[in-house]
């Protein structure tokens, strides 16, 4: 009998255990709306922007995600920066 092999740790992976929800809650929270759609040019951030209709839109579509995880990230390392 075969043992599954275990799945690889996160250990390294920042985004780990954070969901799309929080992700896109911390950054309106820093950034506010309007700042967030001129970072990230998408109408879900620009035209009558909510959580809600964000992540709907997010989690269809791959790139938009990308980029979201992205600031997100560049995000945390300008805190650790600020806090130096």
């Amino acid at each position: 009998m075969q043992v599954p092999p275990e799945p690889p740790t996160q250990v390294r992976n920042p985004l780990h255990g954070l969901t799309l929800e929080a992700i896109v809650t911390a950054l309106v929270a820093h950034y506010g709306w309007i700042e967030l759609g001129q970072r990230i040019p998408l109408r879900c951030f620009t035209s009558d922007p909510s959580v809600a209709s964000s992540l709907k839109f997010l989690r269809k579509t791959p790139w938009a995600r990308d980029k979201v995880e992205g600031l997100y990230l560049f995000m945390q390392r300008e805190r650790r920066r600020a806090k130096g």
